[in-house]
């Protein structure tokens, strides 16, 4: 027998927990089926549309969180720049150019294999990392989609770090 073929029961499915930390939070959610709940998160920069998804197959719990800004076709390749630059950044999880769509999205999993369950503050912890990531690269993706930047000078616009204050 494999590893992959071993099956644990599970005791609840991990999207209550993503629902339960919603509600002690306060946060605006729509529960679309057992595996999936959506919510819309105000950030600095703009509102994200995050979704969980629990993905039985691979014992993960997805997040995705996606901003309204569309990549129009003249503009991908220097989008795609960008993406590379940014995930070679960034330590947990990625940022991806969801085609269908044409908007960017960030991507990350918490693998919960052999019966694991989530906590609240795992929960807390992966949905403020994603914000965190996106409104650190928020204004990166709009130098180079409206402003016409290339990659490489928008990734120095956003990293440019300020001491002091004004």
């Amino acid at each position: 027998m494999s590893l992959m073929e071993l099956e644990v029961e599970r005791q609840s499915n991990p999207v209550d927990m993503i629902e339960y930390v919603a509600a002690n939070n306060d946060w605006s959610f729509e529960r679309s089926g057992d595996d999936e709940i959506a919510m819309t998160v105000e950030g600095k920069w703009a509102d994200y549309h995050v979704s969980f998804s629990w993905m039985e197959e691979f014992e993960a719990l997805h997040l995705g969180c996606a901003f309204d800004v569309k990549v129009p076709e003249q503009r991908v390749n220097e989008v795609t720049k960008l993406l590379a630059a940014i995930n070679g950044q960034v330590l947990m999880g990625h940022f991806d150019l969801w085609r269908q769509e044409d908007v960017i999205i960030f991507r990350q999993s918490l693998l919960l294999a052999g019966g694991a369950e989530p906590t609240n503050r795992q929960v807390e912890v992966l949905l403020a990392s994603a914000l965190d990531t996106c409104e650190a690269y928020y204004q990166a993706f709009q130098f180079v989609i409206w402003s016409g930047m290339e990659a490489n000078r928008a990734m120095e616009a956003v990293l440019f770090e300020t001491v002091g204050e004004a």
